[in-house]
């Protein structure tokens, strides 16, 4: 299925006229940056997507999620119109529209991975080059983790950084 995209501009214009606008990023993306107005259903809830009949205009962070989920997006939105943000909050910032910023929430889990997993990669090389050998098996334990989130979906480290205590302050 595919669903029609609006320029920011648009979106404004249809959000001024009754249109309602789905964030389907997670909560702490949301929590941290967020349109004006934009509900949180996160992509993995939008079957529980009230549909009330006005427009829905769904977006992310740079348009790439919801163009992948258009399909189960369009049904979310059941009988009503639906469209698609193009370029997501990304491109919604570029052209002066306001967001809501908090930088007192913790960074999205996501990048948190990404920094601790490239700490642990780069530290497990240096130790391994330069204290002893077996400190790269460091970096392929991480390796293996990250490829076992990819097949499977399920990613240990970020539950793990999901309880930690900065994590906790993502109600919005």
């Amino acid at each position: 299925m595919t669903i029609p995209t609006l320029s920011p501009a648009s979106t404004r214009a249809a959000i001024d006229t009754g249109a309602r606008l789905i964030d389907i990023r997670s909560p702490d993306e949301h929590a941290r940056e967020r349109i004006p107005g934009a509900i949180n259903v996160p992509l993995d809830r939008i079957c529980d997507l009230p549909c009330d009949g006005r427009p829905v205009v769904f977006h992310c962070k740079s348009g790439m999620r919801t163009a992948a989920n258009a399909a189960q997006l369009g049904e979310a939105a059941g009988d009503a119109p639906a469209y698609i943000l193009a370029g997501g909050i990304d491109a919604w910032r570029r052209e002066g529209q306001p967001t809501v910023t908090d930088r007192s929430q913790p960074l999205e889990i996501m990048r948190q991975v990404q920094i601790t997993a490239g700490a642990l990669v780069l530290t497990g090389v240096l130790l391994g080059l330069f204290v002893a050998p077996g400190f790269f098996g460091l970096s392929a334990f991480v390796g293996a983790g990250l490829m076992f989130a990819g097949v499977t979906g399920w990613c240990g480290m970020a539950n793990l950084l999901r309880v930690m205590p900065w994590n906790r302050r993502t109600a919005v």
